[in-house]
């Protein structure tokens, strides 16, 4: 019994939900300011982090041929035929069922849109469609990885304003260096399942050339929440180091003589970057005298 609740477990992919409920908390501390409600807060978490586990647990069944062509995917759950795919697929719509209901519940429709949004993208068009047939797959996808801080940040606010527009921004850069990063360090399982990514498609100095032209993107966009007076300066500050960083990092990837290594390194420092960054807005929500007084420095 142990190991089939490991199993349903296993199927939502643990990590990724970890990942989008840390940056979800990060789009909802960014707008509530300081006034946090645990009675939004809570279910609002909640039912984001069961929709993802929905849409993880879909695009398992989804990609389970996929992944038995692939060293790093071949022994998950589905692909290991642990669970039934139509077992599967009830379990999955269960989780986004009750998700949804618990955010709509708690918050408001937009919130409620979103997260759907995101879900669609992430199964509809990315896992059924696009991560086949489009070298771009990623570019579109990046939306639904954009969707739990967005959701985050309207429940609370209510709207789609400037901050929400900024995160959205931040969130979708974010993702294309970093899951470009993975590409490059696992080219031979994409190429074994016939995935076309540019690492296989376009070889690395395109590839190279995408992870910084993003990366200027996303630190142009990370710090336009100071610039529009959504966090204050330590914030700024924070978001300016690591962005300097991953820069160099990415500049180092021209000078390397092993691409895999170089790609962990960015990876790994890719998820400590938008971890530290959730956190910071969490902390660091803007005073609006001094946000008006930088704004006011900065454009006349």
């Amino acid at each position: 019994m142990a190991e089939v609740i490991k199993n349903y477990l296993r199927v939502t992919k643990p990590g990724i939900i970890f990942g989008n409920l840390v940056t979800a908390a990060g789009g909802f501390f960014l707008a509530a300011k300081g006034q946090i409600d645990p009675g939004l807060l809570l279910p609002v978490i909640g039912g984001i982090s069961l929709v993802v586990a929905s849409g993880c647990v879909f695009n398992n069944c989804i990609d389970r041929n996929l992944d038995r062509k692939m060293v790093r995917t071949r022994n998950r759950v589905l692909a290991r035929r642990l669970i039934s795919p139509k077992i599967a697929v009830c379990y999955a719509a269960l989780l986004g069922i009750g998700g949804t209901a618990l955010i709509r519940t708690a918050a408001n429709m937009l919130s409620v849109a979103i997260v759907l949004m995101g879900f669609a993208v992430y199964v509809g068009v990315y896992s059924l469609y696009l991560k086949r047939h489009s070298v771009y797959g990623t570019l579109i996808g990046s939306l639904a990885g954009a969707a739990p801080p967005l959701a985050g940040y309207c429940a609370v606010s209510g709207r789609f304003d400037m901050g929400a527009l900024i995160l959205l921004a931040i969130f979708s850069l974010w993702q294309m260096p970093h899951c470009y990063a993975i590409a490059i360090f696992r080219r031979d399982d994409y190429a074994a399942a016939d995935i076309p990514v540019l690492s296989v498609n376009r070889g690395m100095p395109g590839v190279k050339k995408h992870i910084l032209g993003y990366l200027l993107a996303f630190i142009a966009a990370s710090l336009m929440l100071t610039f529009a007076g959504y966090t204050g300066y330590s914030y700024l500050a924070v978001a300016v180091a690591l962005g300097l960083s991953l820069l160099y990092l990415a500049w180092s990837g021209y000078r390397t003589a092993d691409d895999r290594r170089w790609a962990k390194k960015l990876f790994v420092f890719s998820i400590l970057t938008i971890f530290v960054l959730s956190v910071m807005m969490s902390i660091d929500a803007a005073v609006p005298a001094a946000s008006n007084r930088l704004l006011t420095y900065l454009i006349p």
